[in-house]
């Protein structure tokens, strides 16, 4: 019961969440429950934010279903296709953006961000409620996750380091100047935090019965309570600051943009009704939970950065909402599932 009311309600839940995060220092608690401190070891020190981001990852892998998984490697070139038009149509989208609104420095580097990272694990959840196919929604997710270690940085450091001047990135500083040193450092940051901890939560659940009972019981719920926190841990961090309105506009044109490139994409690589509503989602929906974690991690002196990962995270779960609302109905209208 608890799952689906969740599940059914994630986009009111994350809105109180960031009021209650906003707010929350005129309450007069003497603890913040908002804000992630580091865990600083003699071996290893790792952020909050890193740990929420690979636990949400671990449940994600313990829930892929091997059968479905199965039959998406058949047509293993249509979920390269698809993943093909979400990392070339989604950074161009927010370099795009960018210029038609001119922005600069943190605005810049956040929407960039948000443009790069892999599709949101929400993505799934909202193709089973549009009538589209899960299975090759699951492979296209699966299929930017691990390739997010390398794209991921590559794609952020062409368009930061050699684009971000003429943008003032560096504003006369390095503050924000990605170089060679924090593209090797994200890049192990997503390989550690976002791939090992989806093969460690397949494997686990192929392995122990007990753990696969836990997952399908309470991965889900996991998943989805930790990003409402990183979230909300973002807007807390940003409380100081006032929302910036002028980011919503290039914020909807990526977002309404990247549903656009799913369905021309769609078309272009040839896949049936079912995966092009797959695609279309998978494509608008970006994974902006993980890009509030890596601009914590690469871009702390600038707290807009992740405040505009935040906003993207926001606004595609209620456009994203809203369409799988759409297309269910225009499905359901027609009497039949494609």
């Amino acid at each position: 019961m608890f799952r689906k009311i969740l599940t059914k309600y994630l986009l009111i839940w994350l809105t109180l969440a960031c009021v209650l995060a906003y707010f929350w220092p005129k309450l007069g608690l003497p603890f913040d429950p908002f804000v992630l401190p580091a865990m600083d070891c003699h071996w290893f020190k790792v952020s909050m934010a890193e740990i929420y981001i690979a636990v949400t990852m671990l449940m994600i892998g313990s829930l892929l279903p091997i059968d479905e998984l199965k039959a998406v490697a058949k047509n293993w070139r249509q979920v390269a296709g698809g993943t093909c038009v979400q990392y070339v149509s989604m950074p161009l989208l927010a370099f795009l953006s960018a210029c038609i609104f001119q922005l600069s420095g943190p605005h810049f580097i956040g929407i960039m961000l948000v443009g790069c990272v892999p599709g949101a694990m929400a993505s799934n959840m909202l193709t089973m409620i549009a009538r589209g196919n899960v299975s090759y929604s699951v492979g296209l997710t699966t299929s930017a996750t691990l390739l997010s270690p390398i794209v991921v940085p590559s794609t952020l450091f062409f368009t930061i380091a050699v684009l971000g001047p003429y943008f003032g990135t560096d504003g006369g500083t390095n503050q924000t100047y990605f170089n060679v040193t924090m593209l090797i450092d994200m890049a192990k940051t997503l390989l550690l935090t976002v791939v090992m901890p989806v093969g460690i939560g397949f494997t686990l659940a192929r392995k122990s019965a007990t753990w696969q009972r836990f997952s399908q019981n309470f991965g889900e719920i996991t998943a989805n309570l930790v990003i409402i926190l990183i979230i909300a841990c973002a807007v807390s961090g940003n409380r100081e600051k006032s929302f910036p309105l002028m980011m919503a506009a290039p914020m909807l044109m990526v977002n309404f943009g990247g549903y656009l490139a799913g369905y021309l994409g769609s078309r272009l690589i040839g896949v049936d009704s079912r995966k092009m509503r797959a695609l279309v989602i998978e494509v608008g929906m970006q994974n902006a939970g993980l890009g509030v974690m890596l601009a914590g991690l690469y871009f702390p002196t600038q707290p807009e950065v992740a405040l505009c990962c935040a906003m993207y995270t926001f606004g595609c779960m209620f456009t994203g909402i809203v369409l799988v609302q759409i297309m269910r109905f225009l499905v359901d209208r027609q009497g039949s599932v494609e």
